[in-house]
């Protein structure tokens, strides 16, 4: 496995970052596909016996149960001193008053119950999960400053949000002298490249890492245009994504598959392989819910596209609406 530093900080994490939110209590949350604890294990221990230190989960998934289990394995089978753990806040955790957003009040109530679901006394990487348009983000920066300067958080980064706000951010912590995100989080993928165009520059002129989420675009890139999963019948999410550009997207997920049989590697490697070699990408987050997923995702760290085939790929791309930050 490769280490890499997270942004411009001094902290190694692996090329690959295990996303958490395939494990869980089906009957917790709105994922009822999720892996239970029995069958997360050997995920989590095969990610960790392939060198993969860095983990990202959240307190919303599986109502919190992802946190959970993902504590219960890391504390069973990790180092801690080695392993990075990242967690997120920003959705809705209970009902009434103050149960979701980025006031000070829900970010301080938040990282104590996720350090207490984690089994951990910190997060090595503190993440806003969205933009609170409700909450100002002076408010939201001091808070996170003082989950640092309180160590129950090594860094802070931000997910999937525009770059207007996110330099909005980035000077407001600057300009007062509190803790800077080190890293973002946001959606990038064959299908879905809009972060071209202005975040993936900002972040490499501000030396952020970028950690993107759905490299896989939640599956359509690694199978059949026509066939689909458990999950994908069920993600309304996935449908919102990826709903209204889906004739333009056929056309790059057959140039996918041509190129996997020229190849013969799996679609998965193809399609993580071009988001690996695009900068400033740090690390993508995979998901996994079988140990094939996870042994594609290794492999793919070792498929190196030559820029003709990185131009095969892109050139059917379309500009699509801007979505995710919700």
């Amino acid at each position: 496995m490769e280490y890499v530093k997270l942004g411009n900080t001094g902290m190694d994490v692996s090329r690959l970052c295990l996303g958490c939110m395939s494990f869980g209590v089906p009957e917790r949350g709105s994922h009822q596909w999720v892996l239970n604890e029995g069958e997360s294990r050997p995920m989590i221990k095969k990610a960790l016996d392939h060198g993969i230190n860095f983990f990202d989960t959240a307190n919303v998934y599986s109502d919190g149960t992802s946190e959970e289990i993902v504590g219960r394995v890391l504390k069973e089978y990790a180092n801690r001193d080695e392993i990075v753990i990242a967690t997120k806040v920003h959705g809705r955790m209970h009902k009434g008053p103050n149960g979701a957003g980025l006031s000070r009040k829900a970010i301080m109530s938040e990282i104590d119950h996720s350090l207490q679901r984690l089994g951990t006394d910190y997060v090595d990487l503190y993440q806003i999960h969205r933009w609170d348009y409700e909450t100002p983000i002076e408010e939201t920066m001091e808070a996170l400053h003082d989950v640092v300067k309180a160590g129950k958080a090594r860094y802070i980064g931000a997910s999937s949000m525009y770059s207007w706000q996110f330099l909005k951010a980035l000077h407001i912590a600057e300009k007062n002298g509190w803790t800077r995100f080190v890293s973002m989080q946001n959606h990038l993928n064959l299908l879905y490249r809009e972060e071209e165009r202005e975040m993936l520059p900002l972040c490499r002129e501000e030396k952020i890492g970028v950690i993107p989420w759905s490299p896989l675009a939640r599956g359509r890139l690694t199978r059949e245009w026509e066939e689909s999963t458990g999950r994908s019948k069920t993600d309304e999410f996935g449908k919102y994504l990826y709903a209204q550009t889906a004739e333009a997207d056929r056309i790059v997920v057959e140039r996918v598959a041509e190129l996997a049989k020229k190849r013969g590697v799996p679609r998965a490697q193809i399609a993580l392989a071009w988001v690996l070699q695009k900068e400033p990408v740090t690390s993508p987050i995979i998901g996994a819910t079988k140990l094939s997923h996870l042994e594609d995702a290794i492999a793919a760290l070792k498929v190196e596209l030559s820029p003709e085939e990185v131009a095969f790929l892109e050139e059917p791309y379309i500009p699509h609406p801007v979505l995710g930050f919700k």
